[in-house]
C-alpha cells in the first residue's frame, strides 16, 4: 500500500507542478527494491484472450504483474496453422482492466501498430501499410493517420505505439522490412515518420508514446533477424545520407522512443554483434551524436538474431551497458530480471545506469497520466473504434495508393471484365486472402472466371488452371506477398511461379496485380500491365478492384525504385 500511495500521489502532486513527470517519478524510484527496477525495464508479451482467471495462462500473467511487478505488456497475434488470429477488442480491453487492477505500479501497453491498431486487433480501423501511405505522397493523410492510431490505442488501454517503422527500404529482397517501409527515398521517409508523429502527438488527450524502428536502419538486409544475425554493410557516409535520414528526422519530431535492429552494422561496431547490444551504436551514435534523449526499446529479445549469441540474463545486461532501457519479450523474463541484478550487485552495472534507465520509464508512465486512466470504459469503446471518419481515412490513403508501372495495350482498366479471368493466388491453404475479393468480383463483373488457388496445390491442377485462360480475353493474376516473421523470403509462395509462367506462356494478355511485395514484376516482366496497391487489407482490395474495372481514377507514384524496370515516382494515370 505504501508504494501504491507514493506513486498516487506524487502523481496528484506532479499534476501541479511543471515539469509534470520528474517529482512523481523520483519518489517511486526510491521505493523501489533492486530486483522491481529490474522488472520495470520489462516488457511482456500477451495475446487478449486468456480470459480466464483459473486458467494456467491467467495464473503466469496474475504472478508477473502482481508478483514479480514488470513494468509493461504488449500485445501479439496467436498464429495457427500458418495464419494470425487477431484479438477481440473487447475481450483486449477487459484483459487490460484485470491486469492494471493486479499492477502496484500501472502497466504501460503497447503494440506494433504499424498498421494502426488493426495490426493486432479485429474491430479497428483498418488502415493501409505505410508504403501504401508512401505512394499516396500525402502527408496529410499520414499526419491523419498518425492521430486515427493514437485516438484508438488510447481507447483500448495502449499507451505506446511501436511505430511508425523509419527504416529505408533501399532493398528489394529485404524479407522483413518491405510494405512495412514508407519507401526508398530518405527524404520522403523521413517526412512521412515527422507526420505520422505530429499527428499522434497532436492531441493531449490520446497522446501516446511513439517509437520509431529499426535503428540504425533495417532496410538494407536479405535477412530477416527473427530467424538469424543480418549485416548492414554499408560505410558511414551511405549511412549518414540514407539509413539515418528518418531517425534524425524523427528525433527532431519529438519521438519518444527509439527501438533498436538485431543486426550487425560493421561501419559503426568493429564486432559482429547486433545494435541492440553495442554501445557504439546506441550510446555512441544514438545518445551522443544523434542527441536523443528518450527512451531506447530493444526489439523483441526472444528472436534469434539475438539469442542465437546471448542467453536471456546476459543479453539483458549487455543491452543496458549498450544504452537500452526497456527489455521488450525476453525469452525468459526470470533470467533476464535475475541477469540485471547479478550484474549490480557484482559491479559490472551500476546501479545509476539501471536508476536513469528506470527513471526513464517512470517519467513516462507518469507524463501518460496512466494512473488518471488506467482502466478501459468497455461502455464506450464501440464508439471510440472504426468510426466512419477514420474508415473514409483508410479508404482515401488505399485509392491514393493505387500504382500502374507498366500498361501495354491499354490493358488497364479491364475493358470487358466480364469476359476476363481471375486468379487469385491466396498465402496458404488455410488463408481467407482472396475471399471477400472474390466475392466482390462476381458480383461487379457477372460472367467473369474467378479461381481461387492454392499454393500446395498439385502442379497438374495449377497447370490446368492457368490453361483455362486461353478461353478468356484477359487474365488478371492477384497476389498478396507481405514481409513475415520467420518466412525468409518475399516471393510468390509454393507452385505459384510455375504457374504464372504457364499463365503468361497460355499468350493471354496478362495483368499482375500486387497486393504487397511491389517487386514482384521482376519475376514476371512478361505481363502486360502491373499494378501495385502496397498493401494486403481490405480498403486496399476494394480501391484496387475500382481501379481495374475503371470505377476510379489511378494516380499513384512509386515510393520505390523496381530495379531494371521503374524508378522511384514512376506511375501511369488511368481515368
Amino acid at each position: 500500500m505504501r508504494l501504491i500511495c507514493s506513486f498516487l500521489c506524487s502523481i496528484l502532486i506532479a499534476s501541479a507542478a511543471q515539469p509534470p513527470a520528474a517529482p512523481a517519478a523520483l519518489k517511486t524510484l526510491q521505493a523501489l527494491t533492486l530486483r522491481e527496477k529490474a522488472a520495470q525495464l520489462v516488457i511482456v508479451p500477451f495475446y487478449g484472450d486468456d480470459l480466464n482467471s483459473r486458467s494456467s495462462a491467467y495464473a503466469e500473467y496474475r504472478r508477473l504483474v502482481a508478483d514479480v511487478r514488470v513494468g509493461g505488456l504488449i500485445l501479439l497475434n496467436r498464429v495457427r496453422h500458418g495464419s494470425v488470429e487477431k484479438a477481440r477488442s473487447h475481450d483486449v480491453a477487459t484483459f487490460l482492466n484485470r491486469m492494471q487492477r493486479l499492477a502496484k505500479l500501472p502497466l504501460i501497453v503497447g503494440g506494433d501498430f504499424e498498421r494502426g491498431a488493426s495490426m493486432r486487433l479485429i474491430d479497428t480501423t483498418e488502415f493501409p501499410h505505410a508504403m501504401a501511405f508512401g505512394a499516396a505522397n500525402d502527408l496529410a493523410l499520414t499526419r491523419a493517420w498518425g492521430a486515427a492510431t493514437a485516438r484508438e490505442a488510447r481507447a483500448l488501454g495502449f499507451h505506446w505505439v511501436y511505430a511508425p517503422v523509419a527504416d529505408v527500404n533501399n532493398n528489394p529482397d529485404n524479407p522483413i522490412i518491405n510494405i512495412r517501409s514508407f519507401g526508398e527515398d530518405p527524404a520522403a521517409v523521413a517526412r512521412h515518420v515527422r507526420a505520422f508523429i505530429e499527428g499522434a502527438h497532436g492531441d493531449a488527450d490520446s497522446r501516446v508514446m511513439i517509437t520509431v524502428k529499426h535503428f540504425p536502419g533495417h532496410g538494407d538486409t536479405a535477412t530477416d533477424s527473427h530467424i538469424g544475425l543480418g549485416v548492414v554493410d554499408a560505410p558511414r557516409e551511405r549511412l549518414d545520407r540514407m539509413e539515418l535520414v528518418p531517425f534524425r528526422a524523427a528525433i527532431d519530431a519529438g519521438a519518444d522512443s527509439v527501438m533498436t535492429a538485431h543486426l550487425a552494422v560493421p561501419a559503426l561496431e568493429s564486432e559482429k554483434i547486433p545494435a541492440t547490444v553495442s554501445p557504439a551504436i546506441l550510446t555512441a551514435l544514438l545518445r551522443n551524436q544523434l542527441g536523443f534523449n528518450g527512451i531506447v526499446t530493444t526489439d523483441a529479445m526472444d528472436m534469434q538474431g539475438l539469442t542465437k549469441q546471448f542467453p536471456p540474463g546476459e543479453a539483458a545486461v549487455r543491452s543496458l551497458l549498450a544504452g537500452a532501457d526497456i527489455l521488450l519479450i525476453p525469452e525468459n523474463p526470470d533470467k533476464a530480471i535475475d541477469g540485471v541484478v547479478e550484474a549490480v550487485n557484482s559491479g559490472r552495472l551500476s546501479a545509476k545506469r539501471l536508476d536513469e534507465s528506470v527513471l526513464r520509464v517512470l517519467k513516462a508512465k507518469a507524463r501518460l497520466r496512466i494512473d488518471q486512466r488506467r482502466y478501459v470504459d468497455l461502455e464506450k469503446l464501440a464508439d471510440e473504434l472504426n468510426t466512419p471518419e477514420d474508415q473514409q481515412l483508410a479508404r482515401d490513403a488505399a485509392r491514393a495508393a493505387i500504382t500502374v508501372v507498366r500498361n501495354e495495350n491499354n490493358l488497364l482498366p479491364l475493358r470487358e471484365p466480364g469476359r476476363a479471368c481471375f486468379y487469385l493466388l491466396s498465402g496458404s491453404r488455410f488463408s481467407t486472402q482472396g475471399r471477400e475479393l472474390a466475392a466482390e468480383i462476381r458480383r461487379r463483373a457477372p460472367g467473369a472466371k474467378v479461381s481461387l488457388l492454392d499454393p500446395e496445390l498439385p502442379a497438374s491442377e495449377l497447370a490446368t488452371a492457368a490453361q483455362s485462360a486461353s478461353a478468356c480475353r484477359a487474365a488478371v493474376a492477384v497476389s498478396w506477398v507481405a514481409a513475415a516473421s520467420y518466412r525468409g523470403n518475399v516471393a510468390l509462395a509454393g507452385g505459384y511461379p510455375a504457374f504464372m509462367e504457364k499463365l503468361i506462356a497460355t499468350g493471354v494478355h496478362v495483368a499482375y496485380l500486387s497486393f504487397g511485395n511491389p517487386y514482384l514484376l521482376r519475376a514476371f516482366p512478361a505481363v502486360k500491365a502491373y499494378m501495385a496497391a502496397f498493401s494486403t487489407t481490405a480498403p486496399a482490395e476494394a480501391a484496387a478492384l475500382d481501379a481495374l474495372l475503371g470505377a476510379a481514377k489511378v494516380r499513384g507514384r512509386l515510393p520505390v525504385s523496381i530495379p531494371g524496370y521503374s524508378a522511384i515516382g514512376d506511375g501511369l494515370d488511368l481515368n
